[in-house]
């Protein structure tokens, strides 16, 4: 029995049964896990840095509605070992689809530049101009 357990034998202790429940469950699952980002602050500009290795250019979608921006990614791989009768050896299959969004606020959406090398995908996005308060003097009429 104790040889099902794959990576580590865990003795459990019937009084304190709930000691390791936010480990077990709360614990992150790889296949779950969201895109890692790295947002910097440049002056001018926000560069941020997401990490998709395994994706091809391809496989990329940004996306801009109203004022979030949507990052997805997906890929499939398959991969057929088939003997001289076109039998199956092995055959695996892999997908992974993954999704974040980021708010745009103070961003000038127009100018967004976005470039994907080596498995990490970076975004430029500059900083809306602040405009200066417009001034206009106001004209006094007389009371009648």
């Amino acid at each position: 029995m104790l040889a099902l357990t794959p990576f580590e034998r865990r003795m459990y202790d019937p009084f304190d049964m709930f000691s390791d429940f936010d480990r077990d469950f709360f614990a992150p699952n790889p296949r779950y896990e969201r895109i890692r980002t790295d947002i910097r602050d440049e002056g001018e500009k926000y560069v941020m840095e997401a990490e998709l290795p395994g994706f091809e250019k391809k496989d990329i979608n940004l996306d801009i509605t109203d004022n979030m921006l949507t990052l997805s990614a997906e890929h499939k791989i398959e991969n057929d070992e088939k003997d001289q009768n076109g039998k199956y050896i092995r055959r695996e299959r892999r997908y992974g689809s993954y999704k974040r969004s980021f708010d745009l606020t103070g961003i000038d959406t127009e100018g967004i530049k976005a470039e994907y090398k080596n498995g990490i995908l970076t975004i430029d996005l500059p900083k809306q101009k602040q405009e200066a308060p417009k001034q206009r003097r106001l004209e006094i009429t007389e009371a009648e």
